[in-house]
């Protein structure tokens, strides 16, 4: 059996590297990071005519009729980029779960709308495996939905258009989609400012159904493989761009006439980049494999993947900034950012103890 990716996959990912390189340098990138905006919607746009969010829609919605292995291309070239937008939160998080021929879906397609999804809130939820304890109520008045409730660490709460919304209702947990605007959006103030999170407040705000009461369980637990590979795959992008940076310093620079490379305290650290990434890379693509084909070992894989990749991405840039020395510590340098970004994914869904955690009541049964 071939498990390399397909020829069309590998143009995908040459495509995607090469639009990003060209479009987003690490100063664009920090400039964005810091501006008030927090993305570029002109790129936005453009990643949107080149194709990348309609890849797993179908072709009779107007997206690419691929899967989500083509989609995971570009979640790693977006982790390598360090892409600041709403990428992950609208085809990670709320493509997903809107259903077939939802007017939304043609929206995202072609760039004009983004979105996100809602489920942790202040003393509730904060993971999407302990949705069922979501206080966040919808109710039903003459046809129309209505929801209360407030809820926090909203993925690009600020900037998207529409908030699909977990809520309660009288037969289950179900979803609806919110406006941005009837959602009072606020942003926190974190580490990460390429992705950044929010708070809603619903205050009898009008809801349209996407997901019906009731059958949100299986449709949630869906999307949350789904998310935790997209992340995988992105902090092995990640933890690829610090091991580039480093390689490309530690053969630059030198010391006593040798490049610092050549020094063992200095090839170690890059020498252990490189296995720790293999391994994060490897999982990170069985578990989108087993999402792609719904296999039932998904939930293991994206465990196993979220676990080491997220350490991996970690780990490499706090080496990357080590090998740098004095200039890996500094502002200017595009290493923190990375750094930034990792911790986030490691902070995702919960840390690589709590992955790990899952994966052994998995196999003891429990």
């Amino acid at each position: 059996m071939d498990f390399a990716f397909s020829e069309e996959q590998n143009m995908l990912r040459e495509q995607a590297r090469s639009f990003l390189a060209d479009k987003l340098s690490p100063e664009r990138v920090a400039e964005i990071a810091a501006s008030e905006e927090g993305w570029d919607k002109n790129v936005f746009r453009q990643i949107a005519e080149l194709g990348w969010t309609g890849l797993s829609v179908p072709e009779e919605a107007g997206g690419a009729g691929m899967g989500f292995l083509d989609e995971a291309v570009v979640f790693e070239e977006l982790g390598r980029g360090l892409f600041p937008g709403p990428y992950f939160s609208t085809i990670a998080l709320a493509l997903p779960l809107l259903q077939a021929g939802d007017d939304t879906i043609s929206a995202i397609v072609s760039g004009e709308r983004t979105a996100t999804l809602a489920w942790a809130e202040p003393s509730g939820p904060l993971v999407l495996s302990d949705v069922s304890r979501t206080t966040a109520k919808a109710e039903r008045s003459n046809g129309d939905w209505t929801l209360t409730g407030e809820k926090t660490l909203v993925p690009d709460a600020s900037i998207v258009d529409v908030i699909l919304v977990v809520a309660a209702a009288s037969d289950g947990l179900g979803v609806w989609a919110v406006d941005r605007g009837d959602a009072e959006p606020v942003e926190h103030s974190t580490m990460d400012r390429t992705r950044r999170l929010g708070s809603i407040t619903l205050a009898g705000a009008p809801g349209r159904l996407i997901v019906e009461p009731g059958a949100a369980d299986a449709a949630l637990v869906a999307t949350r493989l789904r998310a935790l590979s997209a992340v995988s795959l992105e902090a092995v992008g990640i933890a690829q761009k610090a091991l580039d940076l480093s390689i490309a310093h530690v053969t630059e620079r030198k010391q006593f006439d040798k490049p610092i490379g050549t020094y063992q305290a200095v090839s170690h650290q890059v020498a252990d980049m490189y296995m720790d990434l293999e391994i994060a890379r490897s999982l990170a693509y069985w578990a989108a494999w087993c999402v792609d084909t719904s296999d039932d070992q998904a939930p293991v894989a994206v465990a196993a993947a979220k676990s080491a990749a997220g350490e991996a991405a970690v780990l490499a840039c706090e080496r990357a900034i080590q090998v740098h020395g004095g200039i890996g510590f500094t502002w200017e340098h595009v290493l923190h950012l990375f750094y930034k970004r990792a911790q986030w994914i490691a902070a995702f869904e919960g840390s690589s103890a709590n992955q790990r955690a899952d994966i052994a009541d998995t196999l003891l049964g429990l």
